[in-house]
């Protein structure tokens, strides 16, 4: 993806807590590469099935484009929303191939080009046996664009999740009004995909703990960054059309890491994502889908089906650096997703704007004094 061309809150002097990795992304967890694919095409008057166009996908791969299972966990803080494939992921254990985030309306054709593209790409471990035998729950999440973009005119394709789930890499990753973050909102203010990282050092061994978030949640008066609330201040620049109050909008969040976990001790990372979202206003309003899922990109070959097959795993006592970690990282890759996202027009001239950088840093530097 080569180096990134949008400012980022760091960057810009937002102060946050911890030791990022190289590239303060995901990516910096070794082996986990991602992509996207952005639409964006038409003006004006919303014609259902024409547009405008303001969607797409994000695909992550946890080693890249192998077969080569990770241990998982998932969690929801709130339920209104959708992630496929996490019975069979509380059930055995295992996230078996990518992370697919798009639009709520294309979670289906996503999953289905998700399936296709794994068996075209042999990315599959067949049963004992049975060579012929292939079968996939993957993994999609979904945020609603549809303030911004035709929803119900399904213009996301197979060929688009092909291009996302082909065109991914471990560098820099793209962030704001891209990818299924394409037409998103957070806090009232244009959001999408941010990332963030953090290293820690636990009992000899050095660890990453990368996230990435698809942010479509919140309301503008609890907007806080960096501890200072914004929202009370930044009143002006709402999204121009009927917008409610409440927190109707979602957030998917993917936590990644390479240290040794085992699946229920995931489970436990992806409990501390909520942590993060409060640190930025959130607060899992009833209309809110706030889903997460968290892997680890240790224990390479532990879905072996052929032999006793053995695991490090971190001690329970160990993991308080890593649920830091997971809290730091999601609240800052948050606030990229915000820092990064431009202003945008949609279906029927709605507006949503940028989060003015000039004017938040005043705010953190006023704050601060």
């Amino acid at each position: 993806m080569g180096e990134p061309i949008k400012p980022r809150a760091r960057k810009l002097g937002v102060p946050f807590p911890g030791k990022p990795g190289a590239l303060n992304a995901i990516t910096d967890v070794a082996g986990v590469t991602v992509g996207h694919t952005t639409l964006v095409a038409g003006d004006g008057a919303l014609d259902v099935g024409k547009g405008p166009v303001r969607t797409g996908v994000t695909a992550i791969h946890p080693r890249g484009k192998t077969y080569d299972p990770v241990f998982a966990g998932w969690y929801a803080l709130n339920g209104n929303g959708e992630m496929t494939g996490t019975t069979w992921i509380e059930e055995s254990g295992f996230l078996e191939g990518p992370v697919v985030l798009t639009n709520t309306h294309s979670v289906g054709v996503a999953r289905d080009a998700t399936i296709e593209w794994q068996y075209k790409n042999s990315l599959f471990d067949p049963l004992p046996n049975e060579p012929d035998v292939f079968w996939s729950l993957p993994v999609v999440a979904e945020t609603y664009d549809g303030c911004l973009n035709d929803i119900n005119g399904f213009h996301v394709t197979r060929e688009h999740v092909f291009a996302a789930l082909e065109n991914t890499s471990a560098g820099s990753v793209d962030e704001g009004n891209v990818g299924g973050g394409t037409g998103m909102i957070c806090h009232q203010f244009k959001g999408g995909i941010g990332t963030a990282s953090r290293q820690v050092e636990i009992m000899a061994g050095n660890y990453t703990v990368g996230v990435l978030v698809q942010a479509n949640y919140g309301t503008r008066e609890t907007l806080t960054i960096a501890g200072v609330p914004v929202g009370e201040t930044l009143t002006d620049l709402m999204p121009e059309f009927r917008a409610s109050d409440r927190d109707t909008g979602s957030i998917i969040v993917v936590v990644a890491t390479d240290a040794p976990l085992l699946p229920h001790q995931l489970k436990r990372i992806a409990r501390r994502v909520p942590m993060g979202i409060g640190k930025v206003g959130g607060y899992g309003g009833n209309n809110s889908g706030d889903i997460f899922i968290a892997f680890s990109t240790a224990n390479s070959g532990a879905a072996n089906r052929d032999e006793t097959v053995k695991a490090d795993m971190l001690p329970n006592d160990a993991m308080n650096p890593l649920f830091l970690a997971t809290v730091q990282a999601t609240e800052e890759a948050i606030v990229n997703a915000m820092v990064a996202a431009e202003t945008m027009s949609g279906i029927n001239g709605n507006t949503v704007h940028a989060l003015p950088h000039d004017r938040l840093m005043k705010l953190l530097r006023e704050f601060r004094n």
